[in-house]
């Protein structure tokens, strides 16, 4: 009732549609989707793809970040990344961190990482689908989504364009985050798309002087949440200085701690072939 058959603006999934999955580039493979969002910026969601993939390149697995986030990209600054990405006839080749995670931002491709993106609508996706399908991503088994904040045009491309798996939402502890949480929660269930579970990032802080912990931003409700979607929490993540520390410095890859440990045994169980 009521369509206008233009699907690629279209946010219900009537299954009557062709497929708007965009193609691998042919020399790429990539195993599994993952794509990290929230509601609201500010919350942590370069952080936590930061930390997923570091963690599940720990457990030796390859793993990939597809920096979503056009206007905002963070996820080079993260790694210590600053050399621009290089191409061949057969597609862009992503930069390399370190211990071997590809990575492939819109910072990669400007003159200064500094330069703003100021890009209409129509470009900007047009840049997600070409990190997806012009980029040659080797032998990934893990790629993480950084999206943008929000449940706009870029969540709905790469919910539409890419064959996602599954969304990890982020969450922080205040009431008013949990209400945005919950948008972003029923746009993954309006567009099919599975949710692996919360993880509620800033969580709380632990005196290096008593070892108590203490709920800076209030009390939790990401259970109540979780329990309402029929979902699970994956990890509480700290407020942790050395952390921070090591993601300005562009040492993502440094971070220790095992917060997310639990929640890649519970992924890997739910995506389980």
């Amino acid at each position: 009732m009521g369509c206008n058959h233009d699907c690629e603006s279209c946010g219900s999934s009537c299954g009557g549609s062709e497929s708007l999955i965009e193609e691998l580039n042919a020399q790429s493979t990539v195993k599994r989707v993952i794509a990290v969002v929230s509601g609201k910026g500010g919350v942590g969601k370069s952080l936590l793809t930061s930390l997923m993939a570091v963690e599940y390149n720990r457990r030796g697995k390859k793993t990939a970040i597809l920096d979503a986030d056009i206007t905002g990209p963070s996820i080079p600054k993260a790694f210590g990344i600053k050399d621009r990405a290089m191409g061949t006839e057969a597609g862009i080749l992503p930069a390399i961190t370190e211990t071997g995670i590809e990575i492939m931002s819109v910072n990669l491709l400007l003159k200064e990482e500094t330069d703003p993106v100021v890009w209409r609508s129509p470009m900007i996706v047009g840049t997600v689908k070409q990190f997806w399908s012009d980029v040659i991503w080797n032998d990934v088994d893990y790629m993480f989504v950084d999206m943008p904040p929000g449940t706009g045009d870029i969540p709905l491309t790469v919910f539409q364009s890419l064959p996602v798996d599954g969304i990890i939402v982020v969450a922080s502890p205040q009431e008013l985050v949990g209400m945005i949480v919950e948008k972003a929660v029923k746009m993954a269930e309006l567009m099919n798309v599975p949710i692996l579970g919360l993880v509620e990032n800033m969580s709380y802080f632990t005196c290096p002087d008593c070892g108590k912990r203490h709920a800076v931003f209030g009390d939790s409700h990401i259970e109540a949440i979780a329990e309402k979607y029929n979902t699970r929490v994956l990890a509480k993540l700290p407020i942790d200085p050395d952390l921070a520390a090591k993601i300005d410095s562009g040492r993502a890859e440094a971070f220790e701690g095992d917060w997310l440990s639990d929640a890649c045994d519970t992924i890997d169980e739910i995506l389980k072939d």
